[in-house]
């Protein structure tokens, strides 16, 4: 059985790439019994038969996996955040890198529309300062853009953020070729509004991109639920003084005195920001129980 990886999955087929061929595939039937769903990502052991269907046999053991959309082994999201029309939402920002470092992406947050504004250095030092990695892209120019492409190559990817904010824009400065046409259609890929929608990898940058319509943050964030227990080490410029917190078992970071976390925040090592987001976090989640996520 050759090894490929699936890059497209439509009407119960699956498209797997192996050795620069695609074959049209059909999942066995183990997998529903086993209530095991292949995702556009994964990477497998499939068979290839002359007179019958091709056949999916095996799905290899994922990095990771999405809800919404349904996706496999991203190493890299790109969350994507205008400067301007709409504003910076920090709350929506900091939801959908909780949701990244909770599935272990590596989040990257990337400015757009600089071109329209210069008031957003304020934000760029939030997201520095926390340990992420900032671009910021001007899309008349395409300045910004190279240091996006840098980051394709060798990983796959997926981008998200709120209507309007330029993806389709900045994926084709990255890839004149993808020809995507914001908020209409694709040609490269013929998608229309009233099509039907599914997820596909296609090669952008010496890498993998995820074409996913209707990845909103909206969706993203309802799909996805951080218990309260897991959703401190989702911020990570929160980890060097977790250990240090008086109450180290039970601290919420949110209130307790002889929190370092509270303390760090007092003291400027974390963003009041940032900490805020994490606040409105926990207090959404905190009576959720662990049977109730299992439904």
């Amino acid at each position: 059985m050759p090894d490929g990886r699936i890059i497209k999955g439509i009407g119960g087929f699956y498209y797997v790439e192996a050795a620069d061929a695609v074959y049209e595939c059909k999942a066995r039937g183990k997998f529903r019994k086993e209530r095991i769903t292949p995702l556009v990502g994964d990477y497998v052991k499939f068979t290839v038969n002359e007179n019958a269907e091709n056949t999916i046999d095996e799905i290899k053991e994922r990095k990771n996996a999405l809800i919404r959309p349904p996706l496999a082994n991203i190493d890299r999201l790109f969350i994507l955040s205008s400067v301007k029309d709409p504003d910076i939402n920090t709350l929506v920002l900091d939801r959908l890198i909780a949701i990244a470092e909770y599935k272990c992406i590596e989040p990257v947050i990337v400015f757009t529309k600089t071109d329209l504004s210069d008031d957003y250095g304020k934000y760029v030092d939030i997201y520095e300062n926390a340990g992420f990695k900032v671009i910021c892209c001007n899309n008349l120019t395409g300045d910004g853009a190279n240091s996006v492409r840098k980051l394709l190559k060798g990983c796959t990817s997926a981008f998200t953020g709120n209507t309007g904010v330029g993806k389709s824009s900045l994926l084709n400065v990255l890839d004149e070729g993808l020809e995507l046409q914001t908020g209409v259609t694709s040609k490269k890929l013929g998608r229309g509004k009233h099509t039907t929608r599914h997820c596909e990898l296609f090669r952008c940058a010496g890498g993998y991109v995820a074409d996913t319509p209707g990845f909103s943050s909206v969706d993203f964030e309802k799909c996805e639920v951080i218990t309260k227990e897991e959703l401190p080490d989702c911020f990570r410029e929160f980890r060097p003084f977790i250990d240090n917190c008086k109450f180290l078992t039970n601290c919420s970071h949110t209130k307790d005195k002889g929190c370092a976390v509270l303390d760090a925040v007092e003291s400027g090592k974390i963003s009041k920001e940032r900490h805020t987001s994490y606040v409105q976090f926990y207090n959404e989640v905190k009576d959720i129980k662990e049977w109730e996520l299992k439904k």
